[in-house]
């Protein structure tokens, strides 16, 4: 019988659409260590479809077009060092928008940065339980 998602994939899973896709999956490489899983490309090169895995989650992105214009996302990602990748993305380019820090009754260690493609990833590491 045929499963109605592939193997290990989640059943909700962000969709960018941005100028520039393949710069967007080399940051999710760098930052979060995301692998390729499926790449589907137009005949000029450029990408259709692309999923890239990062840890138990898949995020999906194509190639804005004028049937597909860019959109913009809030993202939350947990990390190992929540410092450590925020400093990696403002070394990337990106921007600042909150720098990492504890807030009273938030288990979270969180810092929110802005890529180059206006998305918000919002990173947080747990410090307490």
């Amino acid at each position: 019988m045929i499963q109605f998602k592939p193997a290990g994939y989640n059943s909700v899973s962000p969709y960018f659409v941005v100028k520039d896709a393949d710069k967007l999956i080399d940051l999710l490489k760098d930052l979060f260590d995301a692998v390729v899983l499926r790449r589907y490309d137009m005949p000029d090169g450029t990408l259709l479809h692309g999923e890239v895995g990062i840890d138990d989650s898949v995020v999906m992105m194509g190639t804005a077009s004028e049937e597909y214009p860019p959109n913009q996302l809030l993202v939350h990602v947990y990390v190992p060092d929540v410092d450590e990748t925020f400093d990696k993305a403002i070394d990337a380019g990106c921007q600042v928008i909150n720098e990492p820090q504890e807030n009273e009754g938030d288990p979270d260690r969180r810092g929110i940065f802005k890529d180059f493609e206006g998305n918000l990833w919002s990173i947080a590491t747990q410090v307490e339980k």
